[in-house]
């Protein structure tokens, strides 16, 4: 793991951001009470937010506990489509 100051990282981008591919682990350290840890974001980053991954999990339990609605034909899927 490398412990770095955040001024080191503005300086030496390239060389930290290789290091970050490459499987090491970079904190950032900013003041004395501030530190960042810098990882290579995954295509789920890049689609799926805090909120999103929070309205899923509650679609998932609402599903788990029978709530929702069965639309088990094309023309019963077309009808709750059309009252969307």
């Amino acid at each position: 793991m490398l412990v770095i100051s955040s001024k080191e990282f503005r300086e030496n981008q390239t060389q930290y951001l290789n290091c970050i591919d490459s499987g090491e682990q970079v904190i950032v350290k900013r003041g004395k009470n501030k530190a960042y840890a810098i990882r290579s974001a995954t295509e789920d980053d890049l689609y799926f937010t805090p909120e999103m991954l929070e309205k899923i999990e509650q679609a998932m339990i609402q599903a788990e506990q029978g709530e929702g609605i069965v639309c088990n034909t094309y023309e019963k899927s077309l009808k709750f489509l059309d009252s969307l």
